[in-house]
Parts: structure tokens; C-alpha cells; sequence
């Protein structure tokens, strides 16, 4: 029996987690939920799978939801919440479904408590590579990518000599924007941006798909995870998301992982590495009449995943800020405060502004986090 803490159990992913715990009770158990504010879900979710703790991070939502509860499960409120299921005892496995780099610091801390980490933050990578890494070494933990490009990418390269390997190729939808004239880009609404035309995700990620800010930030998240250099990932458009990435050997030879665009697959793949269980969802069917078209992406029309390689390669701290000045310019554009066009301008803006010299340590990386937005938030507010 695998324990699994879930860090955003109300969430795409988490929703999806519970899913396959819920197909497999004789092997997972979820002993830890920690939502941000849906305390609706939350508490369906305690009734149904009775963790030993649930967490709340809105504090007015904790609060409701404390004053009505009385079931056995330990309910805690606060960022405290996502700390306590990240090291809850129990707990074996630590599924990170929260978005942004709110997941860094209870990812060290689970790390730190030796738990096997499922993740699906990928800001926690590429925000905080240097150190995520080092202590998965240090500490002996197995780091197991959840999003469908990486677990792509990791099966792919299970039994391969990392000397044959030449290159990554992640895959992109495109987004709902692909097809989109360039003069009409900047001007995109938020409900233009939300259509994602295969993929069901949250807000955030899917205005980081519409402008190619999600691939960029899964480039750096694939740099740490499988230690390729920049020169070595490569990306293309392809729209259907049935290959959800690929890897080229060194003689040319293209190995890719196919399947319909369903997010239980590679969460499942995490749970159960390296084991393979089966799993109830629509599967790929060849009988059917399959079209799949490869697109070179439009870097002038979508900068931000050039903007990624760049600050890929400056390294240290510049990853972070690049990150952290997109999540606070897409919400930004989701309060309709900005225009679609406006997140790249401050994105760059904030990046000229920034040092990159200080030690890279925990409280160094959440420093930077705090100043790239008070430095994004200025901009935004001085428009």
C-alpha cells in the first residue's frame, strides 16, 4: 500500500490523483488533502477517502470550514497546511498539484522527511533546480515527473543508455491561439485564452499555454530533471497531443510515448513505477483514422519560449524571476488589469531589472520570488 499526500487535491491533477486511487483502493490510500479555498470539493473529498489530515490554505475559507466539520480528520489552515501534509508521517508519496512557486517550499520539506516525490509543480523545478536536485541526491529521493511531456520523456528513456540519447523533443498543443493572425495576438481576451482546444487545466496554465510560457517553463523543468543541456531540448507544435514527447537517439531513431490527452495515464505511471497497472479511461484506438501534424513553433509570435532558453542558459536565479514575474502578470491579465501582450513586456521588463549574484540558497530563492513580484506588481500598476 502506497500513502499519498495530495498538495492541491481540488485541482486538474488532484481530482485526477483521487481518480486513480479510486480505481486502485487495494493499493493507494490518500491520507493527506490540501486544497486552496474549494471547500465545497475538499470536504466531499474528506467524506469519501477520510485522510488522517485536510488542509485549507484560504484562511477565511479554513475557518468556515473548521466551524462546520466535525468528522475525524485533522483539519489545519494556512500555508501550514501544505508543510503538514508534506511531511505527515504516513505518508510515503507527496503529489504536488498546486501551481506556482508556493510548491517550493513544502517540496524541500518533503524531501528533507525522505517522501517520493510525484510532481506536477513544475515551477518547483524551475524555479529551484539547483537545490531541488541536490537535495533529491543528498537525501536519496526519487523525483517522478507527472506532467504528460516529462513522463513522456522519462518512459521513453527507461532502459536507454543516456550515450545513445541525442536529444528531447517536448511536444506543445499550440494553444488556442496557434491559429491566430500575428496582429491580433496582443489583443487576445482571456476567454480567447482559456479555449484550450485539447487539455483540461486550470486558469494559469492554460494562459501560459495560449502564449508558449508553459512550454518555456517545461524546457527548464526538463533540463533538471534529465540533466540535458539546452542545445539538446528541442520543441515542436503539435496540435492533436497525442505524442506527448519524444527523445532522438544518436542515429537518428525517434522514440515517442503516445496516448489520448489524459492526465490520469502519467499520474498513474508515477504512482506505480515501475509497475504498470490498468487503468479505466478512453485509450488511444488505432482503429480509428489518426492525423498527427508536427509544426515548428512561432518564436516571433510567441517569444516567451525563447525568453525560457535564455534564461535557461543565465542560470542561478534568473529562471525564477522569469517565472515569477509570468505567474504575477498572468493573473494580472485573468483581472483583466493587462492586455494578453502586456505579459511578455513585463516579463522582460523585470528580468533587466534583476542581480543574479547571491547564494543560491532556500531563503535567497523565496527572496528573489518576493522581489520579481513586488517588481512585476510596480509595472503593472504603473501602466
Amino acid at each position: 500500500m502506497k500513502y499519498i499526500s495530495i498538495l492541491g487535491s481540488t485541482g486538474s491533477i488532484g481530482t485526477q490523483t483521487l481518480d486513480v486511487i479510486r480505481q486502485h483502493p487495494d493499493m493507494f490510500s490518500a491520507v493527506a488533502l490540501v486544497a486552496h479555498k474549494n471547500i465545497e470539493l475538499l470536504e466531499a473529498q474528506i467524506n469519501e477517502f477520510q485522510p488522517l489530515l485536510a488542509g485549507v490554505v484560504d484562511e477565511e475559507a479554513y475557518a468556515t470550514l473548521k466551524s462546520k466539520y466535525t468528522g475525524p480528520t485533522k483539519l489545519i489552515g494556512g500555508e501550514e497546511a501544505l508543510i503538514a501534509a508534506a511531511t505527515l508521517q504516513e505518508a510515503t508519496m507527496v503529489i504536488t498539484a498546486i501551481v506556482g512557486a508556493v510548491g517550493i517550499k513544502p517540496t524541500v520539506e518533503a524531501i528533507q522527511h525522505k517522501k517520493t516525490i510525484g510532481l506536477a509543480n513544475k515551477e518547483t523545478l524551475v524555479a529551484g533546480g539547483p537545490l531541488i536536485t541536490r537535495l533529491a541526491k543528498d537525501y536519496d529521493v526519487q523525483i517522478l515527473p507527472i506532467d504528460s511531456e516529462h513522463s513522456a520523456i522519462f518512459q521513453c528513456l527507461e532502459g536507454q543508455h543516456e550515450d545513445n540519447v541525442d536529444s528531447l523533443i517536448l511536444t506543445a498543443s499550440g494553444g488556442p491561439l496557434r491559429n491566430w493572425k500575428s496582429e491580433d495576438i496582443a489583443t487576445a481576451t482571456a476567454a480567447d485564452c482559456l479555449q484550450h482546444p485539447t487539455w483540461n487545466m486550470g486558469n494559469k496554465i492554460t494562459i501560459d499555454s495560449a502564449s508558449l510560457f508553459n512550454k518555456g517553463l517545461e524546457v527548464i523543468e526538463a533540463h533538471w530533471l534529465f540533466s540535458f543541456d539546452y542545445d539538446h531540448i528541442d520543441v515542436v507544435v503539435h496540435p492533436q497531443s497525442i505524442i506527448h514527447s519524444m527523445i532522438r537517439m544518436k542515429d537518428g531513431a525517434i522514440l515517442a510515448q503516445l496516448g489520448n490527452p489524459d492526465m490520469r495515464e502519467p499520474i498513474q505511471y508515477a504512482l506505480t513505477y515501475p509497475k504498470r497497472l490498468p487503468l479505466d479511461m478512453n485509450h488511444l484506438d488505432f482503429k480509428e483514422i489518426l492525423q498527427l501534424e508536427f509544426i515548428p513553433p512561432r518564436i516571433k509570435d510567441f517569444p516567451a519560449l525563447a525568453l525560457a532558453y535564455e534564461v535557461g542558459r543565465a542560470g542561478h536565479f534568473m529562471p525564477a524571476i522569469f517565472n515569477a514575474a509570468n505567474e504575477t502578470a498572468v493573473y494580472a491579465f485573468l483581472d483583466d488589469i493587462i492586455r494578453f501582450g502586456d505579459i511578455y513586456k513585463i516579463v522582460t521588463a523585470v528580468l533587466d531589472k534583476a542581480e543574479n549574484t547571491s547564494e543560491f540558497t532556500l531563503d535567497n530563492l523565496l527572496a528573489v520570488d518576493l522581489w520579481a513580484r513586488k517588481i512585476a506588481n510596480e509595472i503593472i500598476y504603473r501602466r
